[in-house]
């Protein structure tokens, strides 16, 4: 951010939220976003190098609330079986509380080349591992197999999480709740990672 007027900033990053879920991101208009924050074309500038630029700092800033929220969440259980059926929960309660940036997060952002190919992506690497330290938390207290691949197993639940995640984005309506959704795919989950001989 070039210049401290934080106010201006947030505004701008709402109304670039609400724009690209409207319109998407090829679609929408630096003015049609400035028109949004009630600033000139010219202060988006002052912010922003570009669109695509507003775009992963938009995602920086959510992925930042996302992280702090999950670390918290996830900290009031001590049993990692329910760190992973919270994790589920708060993942998918997030979708559907902020539909706007979901969609950006489900469908913009994997358009976008400079996102895909060249941004260190480095909230979500830490956000992937808080599924990973539970997992190898799990197999220290004997809970989890042994022979599960934490790296593997991270990516496997969040696909699936993210999978749902989409089809909701992309959805009129849904066809289950999110703690259906959330006990279900944690389940399926558990299933594999439960040492049974415990």
């Amino acid at each position: 951010m070039r210049k401290k007027d934080h106010a201006k900033y947030n505004r701008i990053i709402d109304a670039a939220t609400k724009i690209f879920a409207k319109k998407g991101f090829y679609k929408a208009k630096v003015a049609e976003i400035a028109k949004e924050a009630r600033v000139a074309d010219g202060t988006i500038y002052l912010y922003f190098e570009n669109k695509e630029d507003i775009l992963i700092s938009l995602f920086e800033n959510q992925m930042k609330l996302v992280l702090d929220n999950m670390k918290s969440e996830i900290s009031k259980e001590k049993d990692s079986v329910k760190k992973i059926k919270r994790f589920a929960f708060i993942h998918l309660e997030f979708i559907e509380q902020n539909k706007n940036m979901a969609e950006i997060i489900q469908v913009e952002l994997r358009q976008s080349n400079r996102f895909m190919k060249e941004y260190k992506n480095e909230k979500f690497m830490e956000y992937l591992g808080l599924i990973e330290e539970i997992i190898r938390e799990g197999q220290e207290k004997g809970i989890f197999k042994k022979d599960i691949i934490p790296a593997i197993a991270k990516r496997a639940f969040f696909g699936a999480l993210d999978e749902m995640s989409r089809v909701w984005v992309l959805s009129s309506s849904k066809k289950y709740d999110i703690k259906t959704a959330a006990e279900q795919i944690s389940g399926y989950f558990l299933n594999g990672l439960n040492n049974h001989n415990q």
